[in-house]
């Protein structure tokens, strides 16, 4: 029998078994809480994302609620998940959702695409679990899954790869119980034919696979070509007032860290000096703080950071873009994950010196 005539069946029986069916949005599969659940699973882990899911749904349990929210909440909701031109898309597509079209998702998988972040696979994804469409999917897990299954060795990122890939997906995608395959070939990814440690001893589909005939299952999908990443620097400055409130920098609406708050940056040497000229303030002392790597994915960003205590008030110039919170105001704002780990340790600091 061709490998691909009963692909799906055999997928499916070990989902039945196996699968995962008590994640919080496999309770409720609208389409709204399904394309909520697929943006933040993007590039992130399930064991990250429940926590960050269920907060995120019970401050927007609908797509009126999102879209009428400020953006500043919906990004403070999003803090330390990263990517967060996912969380400025979703609000973004929120909007259109409820203002132009009703509160319903498009019927097709270009309808839905045209909506903010929303790609191919993505809607594909929508689609099929809330609505039970034979609509193919090619994330990540599955990737990994046709890549080993047919020991395709070429790059998936490239595009004759990736558009076979996508041809193999909707081969083998049936037309019924097209929620729960969608699903299965996902789980099928992530908890069995994973990255480094493949359980193929137990795989659904082990006796066609390719990529375990050669031995060597880990080969395959192959690997994008390296290439070696850039390290930048940059000062961050935590400006400290005499009422212990920190100032924070509103970033702009594109770029890294996209409409967060963070903490000024400086490229100079003489901290001190910059800072008072800035921000027309007197420094009392500097104190360097614990320096440390954050990295994303195209550079490593090496982050020295300093306090500064202020003795006279801020005169700051830009209003709007810096602003004046206190240290547990600030851990409410949406804030990168950087930023967060500096204030929180200057917090946990501070409670220290408060006790002794």
């Amino acid at each position: 029998m061709n490998p691909i005539d009963n692909f799906a069946d055999r997928v499916l029986s070990w989902f039945d078994q196996h699968g995962r069916k008590d994640l919080p949005w496999q309770a409720d599969k609208t389409p709204y809480r399904v394309w909520i659940s697929e943006i933040m699973l993007q590039q992130t882990q399930v064991v990250t994302v429940i926590p960050y899911y269920q907060k995120f749904m019970a401050s927007f349990p609908d797509v009126y609620h999102l879209a009428d929210a400020p953006e500043d909440d919906v990004l403070a909701h999003w803090s330390g998940l990263g990517y967060y031109a996912r969380a400025r898309n979703l609000h973004k597509a929120a909007k259109v959702l409820a203002n132009e079209l009703d509160g319903i998702f498009p019927a097709t998988i270009e309808g839905v695409c045209e909506l903010s972040g929303i790609g191919r696979s993505t809607a594909a994804a929508i689609l099929s679990i809330s609505r039970n469409e034979p609509t193919a999917i090619l994330d990540g897990n599955v990737k990994r899954v046709l890549g080993r299954f047919h020991a395709i060795n070429t790059w998936p990122g490239e595009k004759k790869t990736e558009n076979a890939m996508w041809q193999l997906a909707e081969d083998y995608m049936p037309n019924t119980r097209c929620a729960d395959y969608t699903q299965a070939i996902m789980d099928l990814g992530a908890t069995l034919c994973t990255r480094s440690k493949p359980q193929c001893n137990i795989c659904p589909i082990k006796e066609d696979c390719q990529a375990l005939a050669t031995g060597v299952a880990t080969d395959f999908p192959i690997k994008k070509p390296k290439k070696s990443i850039p390290t930048k620097h940059t000062k961050m400055l935590v400006l400290q007032n005499p009422e212990a409130q920190v100032l924070l920098e509103k970033r702009p609406s594109s770029g890294i860290w996209g409409g967060l708050w963070s903490l000024p940056e400086s490229q100079e040497d003489a901290i001190t000096l910059m800072a008072e000229q800035r921000f027309q303030v007197t420094i009392e002392s500097q104190e360097p703080l614990t320096s440390f790597r954050h990295t994303f994915s195209h550079y490593h960003l090496e982050i020295s950071p300093y306090k500064l205590n202020i003795l006279s008030g801020s005169q700051v110039n830009e209003t709007g873009k810096y602003q004046w919170y206190s240290l547990d105001d600030a851990m409410a704002l949406g804030l990168p994950t950087p930023i967060r780990t500096i204030l929180s340790s200057l917090a946990l600091q501070e409670n220290l010196l408060e006790t002794n």
